[in-house]
């Protein structure tokens, strides 16, 4: 039979080896990193505590102990809470502690009754995994993989019933309250499955903060780093995937491509530092004129697109003039002084089936009719065949002069 001394050290030791693997990732920022640290040292301490059972006052390795489980318990909760943005709600959590505070000092001083205060401690962790597990469910964030949070809340379920199943049983054993009850077969395979909780939750945990890292470096790789929009690579795989949602949705979608006229001069008058104010000064201002659907990206020096999901092509050259407006009424600000500079766009409107590289290419030959007619315009390509036809069928409309 197994020892109830040896299951509570392993889960000690778990605890302790995912303790240091946490900490390394305290510098991460991450929110709920912090409280699951310390839901792992607390959990450490009172395995200890109650391995010195018998050798210490019972004050510390039951009450004191048990206590500390259970704010350990409820600190991993509010890591949760945190890690998935929503507030930790720590007084709520703190009065949450207090009836089982009660129950445990009634039970051991008032009537001395191990069954008793099993349950208590059990039915406390129950209701914590089982909140924990509704958290997570509802709470996940969406657009990201679901693998590690719907693992964080099946395990909190499956704790839950072991919890519940442990309480019962030892309201079920007969004879004086002893702690030879902990050495009952049924007793140490409950005590085995409840000692894994934290450490299986705290790695439940790791695979949610990982799943965080692999999004931010996604992120970080789909973004360019000078003026925070897409890179081409992270435009053109947004791009493709909002013009296949739009087939099957049968939505129209207008690409508008942006180029800053006569940047090379920008860069000479005001050196690189300035033209890269104006860069991000662009991006800033295109983002204002934007709906959340709406994807901009960087996809040459100074070259932008703009995919508008769900707009034909009169909404988008709306749109498109507005932010011509926008961009002359406003100068850069940069080391070297104000900028006033102006764009010019190519619009084209998505034709079903056609192909990123088709729509981009319609869109490019707008912009060089905007350019090639004096620029701080905005032209619109308006196909006039099947989207399979080549460009060199399609014709070019004015659609706004400055």
């Amino acid at each position: 039979m197994l020892d109830p001394a040896v299951a509570i050290a392993t889960s000690a030791l778990m605890s302790t080896v995912l303790l240091v693997l946490l900490g390394s990732l305290l510098r991460s920022g991450i929110a709920g990193v912090l409280e699951w640290f310390a839901a792992n040292l607390g959990m450490v301490i009172a395995l200890l505590l109650i391995l010195m059972r018998g050798r210490i006052p019972d004050t510390l390795s039951v009450l004191a102990a048990n206590m500390l489980m259970a704010l350990s318990a409820v600190t991993y909760y509010a890591g949760c809470a945190r890690f998935l943005g929503r507030p930790a709600r720590w007084p709520a959590l703190i009065a949450s502690l207090l009836p089982l505070g009660v129950a445990l000092v009634y039970w051991r001083y008032a009537v001395d009754s191990i069954p008793a205060r099993v349950l208590a401690t059990t039915l406390f962790s129950a209701a914590v995994c089982v909140a924990l597990a509704h958290l997570v469910f509802r709470h996940r964030p969406r657009g990201r993989s679901a693998y590690p949070y719907w693992v964080t809340a099946v395990m909190a379920c499956l704790f839950a019933l072991c919890q519940l199943a442990r309480g019962i049983y030892f309201m079920t054993l007969d004879g004086v309250s002893s702690p030879l009850m902990f050495a009952s077969t049924g007793s140490v395979v409950l005590l085995v499955a409840s000692a894994a909780i934290m450490p299986t939750l705290s790695m439940s945990a790791m695979m949610m903060v990982h799943d965080v890292l692999l999004a931010d470096a996604r992120e970080a790789a789909n973004r360019d780093f000078l003026t925070g929009a897409l890179s081409r690579q992270g435009f053109e795989a947004v791009a493709r995937a909002r013009l296949a949602e739009a087939g099957r949705q049968h939505s129209p979608v207008s690409l508008l491509i942006v180029d800053l006229d006569h940047f090379k001069s920008i860069n000479d008058t005001l050196g690189h530092a300035g033209g890269d104010t104006v860069l991000r000064d662009f991006v800033r201002v295109t983002q204002t004129q934007l709906r959340r659907s709406d994807v901009l990206g960087r996809i040459g020096g100074e070259e932008f697109a703009v995919l508008l999901p769900a707009t034909e092509p009169d909404d988008a050259l709306r749109l498109a003039d507005r932010l011509r407006n926008a961009v002359t009424a406003r100068p850069a600000i940069t080391a070297a002084g104000p900028c006033t500079y102006s764009i010019s766009g190519g619009l084209a409107g998505w034709q079903p089936g056609e192909t990123l590289d088709h729509l981009s290419t319609r869109a490019d030959h707008a912009l060089y009719e905007a350019k090639r007619s004096g620029r701080n315009t905005v032209c619109v390509h308006q196909a006039t065949s099947r989207a399979s036809a080549l460009p060199s069928q399609d014709s070019v409309e004015w659609a706004s002069v400055s």
